[in-house]
């Protein structure tokens, strides 16, 4: 049987019965069920059967459908689509079904159906560890529709037929989901091994249910600071009518603080400094993964190896989100970006805003993260012509973060790549945020061991690429330190799923997607590969006006109820306000 869980072993959990659909061919599994359909009362009878139910659970892991979450925000673009997000630009009407809705509750269903059956099985060890993980995921999916519609029935059991009243459960207020979420991260921080009680790799051997890959303590922390800061923000920043009633922001920025400190301190993580000054860029490449050789992976959504050691492949994000420009960065993050002398757009000497003179004038004087997120002209690139290809002159910027290379390129979709869903660094950013929040202030002390490891690793410890952040640097500049922490948070995950989220909680999606969305500066004469000129603002590419983004403040914090989910409610749910 293969070392991690292979997708072959994978059982589809139906919402409603709880019966499992078996399609395995993992030799172990057949000698003990062959029957095509497993119904609940045959199969939750060992200790094998706990772990193939938990296994399941893994499917809800991030996948490459994160980064694509960036499209919602002002800092992505999918230049080549034919169409513009109606997240982004304020477009969306309220759908028929929504796959976070729909998803989320199946794999509650499934967590909370591998708790219920696993009394049916001899208490030992690695149940604990089951019950665990499925706690994890149960948090992971409410945690996911939390932040999208707020109030949220609450489902603590699992559900046994369309008579069961449960199905029928009205939105709860989302201060006891959070409390939920932090319960059931609590017992998996309490029940999950270290990171390094695990395999580190996929290609070490382990005890099955104990792989590389699986849940881990420092996860459950990790993933609880991420909560917390997140309902912490919404609690400071946000009001009626997305948020009524009480507010108690410095309980969860606490929660977050904690927690992100309580991985620091634990010592099982650092950042990944192993490619030198090419670390940041090489982190979302194949030298990055595995625990073994990145302790900043602290939760990874495994891809295998090669088509024979296959768990999934990654449904070919690198083409063509990456070299096809589905998922291009645009001017917003380009501006966030700070310069070498550690000061923004609009205050830096080295500014070049408005004064481009080539294509390669954004990229100077830069932090090197924003320098190793683009490609730039020149770099190495991709054709399906072969040979060595470099970047060539294109309007738009066209983001890296998880390209790695012409045979991969020529490979897709099938790749191997594995997704990194947690990751120190975020820990770090949690940390330094949930510190400034409870105080409106935050130590040079703090900042050393949060934001500033960041910016070692990004310059591979030459200050002269980029200043530590202090205090003193703030006020001498005339800087916001609530601001800075945000802008380092902002360029360090950017294109991995989290601007959007970001300014929702926030609460400045209001002010940013309303902007317009630009590209480069055009340059006449260059030769675009025969592209057609595209439409300009100010001679930077304008992928949509001002006048066609828009963010209702009263609405769009909050996403819309799907009503097909209203419709069989039997009146209990309700839409949120003013969709």
């Amino acid at each position: 049987m293969a070392i991690h869980f292979n997708k072959n072993d994978l059982f589809i959990v139906a919402i409603l019965t709880g019966a499992v659909a078996m399609t395995s061919s993992c030799t172990k599994m057949l000698e003990q069920n062959t029957q095509t359909v497993i119904t609940d009362p045959v199969f939750w009878k060992t200790e094998s059967d706990l772990i193939g139910g938990t296994n399941y659970l893994y499917n809800s892991l991030p996948n490459f459908d994160t980064p694509l979450e960036d499209l919602y925000s002002d800092f992505s673009s999918d230049v080549f689509g034919g169409s513009l997000n109606t997240v982004s630009d304020g477009s969306r009407t309220v759908p028929s079904n929504d796959g976070t809705w729909t998803n989320s509750y199946a794999y509650i269903r499934a967590a909370n159906n591998v708790m219920e059956k696993s009394a049916g099985i001899a208490d030992s060890p690695m149940k604990t560890y089951c019950i665990a993980q499925a706690r994890f995921f149960r948090a992971l999916n409410y945690f996911r529709l939390i932040r999208a519609y707020g109030d949220v029935p609450y489902i603590g059991k699992s559900i046994t037929g369309r008579e069961d009243p449960t199905l029928y459960t009205p939105r709860t207020n989302r201060r006891a989901v959070i409390d939920s979420i932090y319960a059931d991260l609590d017992f998996a921080a309490a029940n999950c091994p270290q990171a390094d009680e695990l395999p580190a790799s996929t290609s070490a051997s382990g005890t099955a249910g104990r792989e590389y890959g699986r849940i881990t303590r420092s996860a459950a922390l990790a993933f609880k600071s991420r909560v917390a800061l997140n309902e912490g923000s919404w609690q400071k920043f946000h009001g009626a009518p997305e948020l009524p009633g009480d507010k108690d922001p410095a309980k969860h920025f606490t929660i977050a603080r904690d927690a992100a400190l309580a991985v620091m301190t634990e010592g099982k993580h650092g950042l990944y400094t192993a490619g030198g000054a090419l670390s940041f860029q090489n982190l979302f490449r194949y030298p990055g993964e595995t625990y073994a050789n990145n302790k900043e992976n602290i939760l990874a959504r495994l891809y295998g190896k090669d088509i024979t050691n296959n768990v999934s492949n990654n449904g070919g994000y690198m083409r063509p989100y990456l070299t096809d420009g589905r998922n291009a960065a645009t001017r917003a993050f380009v501006l966030t970006a700070l310069y070498s002398d550690g000061l923004p757009a609009g205050k830096s000497p080295l500014d070049s805003n408005g004064k481009e003179t080539g294509l390669l004038t954004d990229y100077q004087n830069r932090d090197p993260r924003m320098v190793q997120t683009l490609f730039k002209v020149g770099d190495p690139y991709a054709s399906i012509a072969g040979g060595n290809p470099i970047y060539r002159n294109t309007y738009y910027y066209h983001q890296q973060k998880y390209w790695t290379g012409q045979a991969d390129f020529l490979a897709s979709p099938n790749l191997f790549l594995d997704f990194i869903a947690i990751r120190y660094a975020e820990v770090l950013l949690n940390y330094a945020e949930a510190v400034y929040e409870l105080g409106n202030s935050i130590s040079d002390i703090d900042l050393d061991k949060s934001i500033n490891l960041l910016r070692k690793r990004a310059t591979n410890n030459d200050n002269l690429k980029l200043p530590l952040l202090t205090n003193a640097f703030v006020t001498a500049n005339g800087l916001s330190m609530r601001d800075e922490i945000r802008r380092e948070r902002s360029v360090e995950l950017a294109y991995e799923g989290f601007r959007y989220w970001d300014l929702i909680r926030w609460k400045t999606a209001e002010t940013e997607l309303v902007k317009p969305l630009l590209e480069r500066k055009y340059f006449e004469g260059l030769d675009y590969g025969g592209s057609t000129k595209p439409t300009m603002l100010n001679g930077y590419v304008l992928m949509q006006a001002a006048d066609k983004r828009k963010f209702n403040p009263q609405r769009d914090y909050l996403s819309p109820l799907p009503s097909t989910q209203i419709g069989l409610s039997n009146n209990t749910l309700t839409q949120n306000p003013n969709w």
